[in-house]
């Protein structure tokens, strides 16, 4: 952090708009000397601390003191020109660059301070560095590399800071638009929509202004059974729906109106009355913007350069205004005591738990309700920090929610008050074998943390679905045949519903929705991938290709992105933020592949998604549902593409059996005249792709080696490493050669159209074939045309 005379700082990009007014002085904190003889902290002269102090607005503290900065201009101007020699000048870039500049550029010294601070007094006292002479009565939180002034320009400082304070809302806003679900929160801005038909289910008030300004005009059917019995009767709710039908507002709007009516009754939360009010004037503002910085773990960190994480909080002055607000809250601890958590939200994957918060947040737009998301792969200090505000509703996966549990933080030690508990994809949550820290969390819930008054709603599209069981179990003494009632009374003991629930089932027999149309394709293993490559050239779109394995979405990566298809990869062992990201990436394409594994298989809400194509059969009937139900949501048309192989056809007959169908699947069409090319071009792929394999492998194999006989200081015997010179010169050129080929294979065109007339110049002129783009070159459109020509009578 960089400090000059004059109390003025400059702090990172992160808190624009709060500061502090200096109450009482700086003391110096005392340090033992044998601090200083460690080597990183060599450049610390001193610590001080200030105890007495006020938190102020940024805007108030800018007019305060706007005259002294005009008078303070002159005296720095020969501390200006030592500062302009320290920080060279930048070129002008976007904010998101500059604020990235800024942070790495003073990360070192933060690291010591907060080295300090742990040391010295653990998180409770305030700590800065202090190389300043003299500190001023506020200091600023919020300046960038932007603001120092420039030689012979004294108006520098203003002009710029202005153009800082202008920039802020555009950035803010463009952020917003980064995620898959605003297409579908934001259908109707512009015209508001009639939501009459929501009166009659008790939804609260502000809830059907927000349902207005989203374009909601009518409940869906899980909606309008549940929302009366969770609303009215306050009664527990179990709810089965296919995928796509709107459960996720069928539990968040009971849950808004649960923590409404706390608020009602306890008057003294004047604090969320005030933002309500204000809420409701300027609902185009952002909410809470100051503790919104801190709740921002969720996607959109995805698009700030760098690790956030990290480089967040790297400035003296940022940590000093977080430690402020800790110890501002031990001062209004009585009313953070009547604020409670009131609503819990669990969900068996990271992306939905974001997909949900997106959701209720811009339902609860008017009614100044926070929210706060607790996920893994995300830093677990920042989330606590989010837990300090005192959010009345959680979404969380099990097991970092565990984990803070376990830390007995405040905000989550008394569980008691809690009004509503809600498990999505409850059948997932509940298997055998799986998410232990939810069934830990779960008896105590219902043990030590129990609240009678509790509402718990559970959710999924497969909540009823039943598999037979095997006639080698029923043989047994104490096997019970298990159907939708019992499978219920067990969800209901492990989850921990004691009284008569409401109970809603709106699944088909089959499961699937009505506009999805199934095919198939049966072929062998090795030929999956010419069938998949055909399909994603001839049929192209959204499209999500699920497989069972992280080592199969890896291997059809980079096949897929050797021949230029783009796509994009998702599974577990990927770092968060890529995975957020890729999925706002397929979001904005509208011809886009997302390979992935099942962890994308249940709750997301990605729009448009056209074809969903099974590279390898799911291993259970409720995958192959959630997995299908990706696409044909919302009353949308969609195809269902499964590839059989010789070991897929078990599971594939478990899943027919399972889900009852009447009809054999349709075979999808392929045009036998095009495979031969795709043949060739994959075979190559396959060639180029095995061969940089084991180039990367070999190279990580003797980096390895060497970096362990530079640790020993020993000599490598050249037979200890994978290849030699002239083998990899060789295998180098011959993978140039083979990319070579491929290159010119995929400039040919692939899909040929032929004359089909024998006089070509019969009306006058050449007509030159067109590609069509009628209804039968989609793929739903060659199934159709195909059943349609079966159902052809034969003459």
């Amino acid at each position: 952090m960089k400090a000059r005379k004059g109390g003025r700082f400059r702090s990172s990009f992160k808190l624009k708009r709060k500061g502090i007014e200096v109450v009482g002085e700086w003391k110096a904190v005392q340090i033992d000397p044998n601090l200083f003889a460690e080597e990183e902290f060599r450049d610390i002269v001193c610590l001080e601390e200030l105890t007495e102090y006020k938190l102020v607005s940024s805007s108030k503290v800018g007019i305060v003191k706007e005259k002294k900065r005009k008078a303070e201009s002159a005296s720095e101007e020969g501390n200006e020109e030592v500062e302009e020699a320290v920080i060279p000048r930048k070129k002008k870039k976007k904010n998101k660059d500059s604020r990235s500049q800024t942070d790495k550029g003073n990360t070192p010294n933060a690291a010591e301070i907060d080295v300090l601070v742990d040391k010295e007094a653990k998180g409770d006292e305030i700590m800065e560095e202090a190389n300043c002479e003299n500190h001023g009565r506020v200091a600023e939180s919020m300046s960038s590399k932007k603001d120092t002034p420039k030689k012979k320009k004294k108006k520098a400082p203003k002009n710029k800071a202005s153009q800082a304070q202008e920039a802020l809302p555009s950035v803010g806003t463009s952020k917003k638009t980064k995620n898959w679900t605003t297409e579908v929160l934001s259908a109707s801005a512009d015209q508001k929509a009639d939501v009459s038909a929501w009166k009659d289910l008790f939804v609260p008030e502000p809830v059907l202004q927000a349902l207005s300004y989203l374009g909601f005009s009518a409940p869906t059917p899980i909606q309008a059974l549940a929302l009366p019995s969770a609303i009215r009767d306050s009664m527990d709710v179990l709810g089965a729906a296919e995928t796509g039908s709107g459960k996720t507002l069928a539990f968040a709007i009971p849950m808004i109106h649960s923590v409404l009516q706390w608020q009602k009754s306890n008057n003294s939360t004047t604090r969320n009355d005030s933002v309500s009010k204000e809420s409701h004037q300027h609902h185009d503002e952002t909410r809470w913007e100051s503790e919104d910085e801190a709740e921002k773990v969720t996607h959109q960190q995805v698009e700030d350069s760098g690790d956030e994480d990290d480089a967040s909080f790297t400035t003296g002055c940022v940590k000093v205004l977080e430690n402020v607000e800790l110890d501002s809250d031990d001062k209004t601890h009585t009313v953070d005591k009547k604020r409670p958590l009131l609503g819990l939200v669990l969900t068996p994957t990271r992306e939905l738990a974001v997909q949900v918060k997106h959701h209720i947040d811009a339902v609860a737009k008017f009614t100044g309700i926070k929210t706060a998301i607790l996920v893994g792969g995300m830093a677990a200090q920042k989330q606590e920090r989010v837990l300090n505000r005192k959010p009345e509703i959680v979404i969380a996966t099990p097991g970092r929610l565990w984990e803070l549990v376990k830390e007995r933080h405040p905000h989550l030690s008394n569980l008691r008050q809690l009004r509503c508990l809600v498990i999505d994809e409850a059948d997932r949550m509940v298997e055998k074998g799986h998410f232990l820290e939810l069934s830990q969390l779960l008896e105590v819930l219902n043990d030590s943390q129990y609240n009678p008054r509790r509402q718990t709603f559970v959710f999924s599209a497969t909540l009823t679905l039943v598999h037979q069981t095997p006639t080698r179990v029923l043989q047994k003494k104490n096997a019970k045949k298990m159907d939708k009632k019992t499978k219920l009374e067990l969800l209901m003991e492990k989850v921990g519903i004691k009284g008569k629930p409401k109970v809603i089932d709106l699944t088909r027999k089959e499961a699937t929705v009505e506009t999805l149309t199934e095919t198939r394709i049966h072929c062998n293993t090795n030929e999956k991938d010419y069938y998949l490559y055909y399909f994603l050239l001839q049929y192209p779109g959204r499209t999500m290709v699920f497989a069972n394995s992280i080592d199969c979405v890896k291997r059809l990566s980079s096949l897929l992105t050797i021949l230029n298809c783009d796509p994009l990869p998702l599974h577990a062992n990927m770092h968060q933020k890529q995975r957020l990201k890729n999925l706002e990436r397929f979001a904005e394409r509208e011809s886009c592949v997302l390979l992935t594994t099942d962890v994308a298989a249940r709750g997301l809400d990605i729009p448009n998604v056209q074809h969903v194509i099974h590279y390898q059969v799911p291993r259970t009937s409720e995958l192959y549902v959630h997995r299908s139900g990706r696409t044909a949501r919302a009353a949308n048309e969609g195809l269902s593409l499964l590839l059989i192989g010789p070991e897929d056809l078990i599971n594939f007959r478990k899943i027919y059996k399972t889900l009852e169908k009447s009809e054999e699947l349709p075979v999808f069409p392929v045009d036998a005249k095009c495979m031969t090319s795709i043949k060739e071009r994959m075979n190559l792929a396959r060639q180029i792709e095995k061969a940089e394999f084991f180039n990367s492998r070999a190279k990580q194999h003797n980096s390895w080696l060497q970096q362990a006989a530079d640790a020993l200081e020993i000599d490598l015997d050249d037979n200890m490493l994978m290849g030699n010179e002239q083998e990899e010169s060789q295998k180098q050129r011959m993978l140039k050669g083979m990319k070579r080929q491929l290159k010119h294979m995929l400039s040919q065109p692939l899909f040929k159209v032929f004359m089909k007339t024998k006089y070509p110049t019969q009306s006058g002129k050449l007509l030159l074939p067109q590609p069509q783009t009628s209804v039968s070159y989609t793929a739903l459109g060659a199934v159709s045309k195909k059943q349609a020509k079966k159902k052809k009578p034969v003459k």
